[in-house]
């Protein structure tokens, strides 16, 4: 297993935003999860969603959608884990 940042990302007060990311293999087993970069104590920041898209018939796109719980900007990363 492995991990790193794929992207980061901003949110504006309850904001919800769609990123990308494209050409993964198909083979591995991704896991998705955001990162907050900004402190805020006392409930969640952040809610996101993954969806896929088989590109071809070895690589695939992942469609993630953030969304900011908060009622301040939000700053995140989005990072991953490749389980196999």
């Amino acid at each position: 297993m492995w991990t790193n940042v794929q992207f980061t990302g901003s949110l504006n007060p309850n904001q919800t935003q769609r990123w990308f990311t494209f050409n993964w293999p198909a083979t591995w087993h991704v896991v998705w999860y955001m990162m907050p970069t900004t402190v805020r104590l006392g409930a969640p920041e952040l809610e996101w969603d993954v969806a896929v898209e088989r590109g071809d018939a070895t690589r695939c796109t992942y469609w993630i959608t953030v969304k900011n719980l908060t009622p301040v900007p939000v700053t995140f990363e989005g990072r991953y884990a490749v389980l196999n």
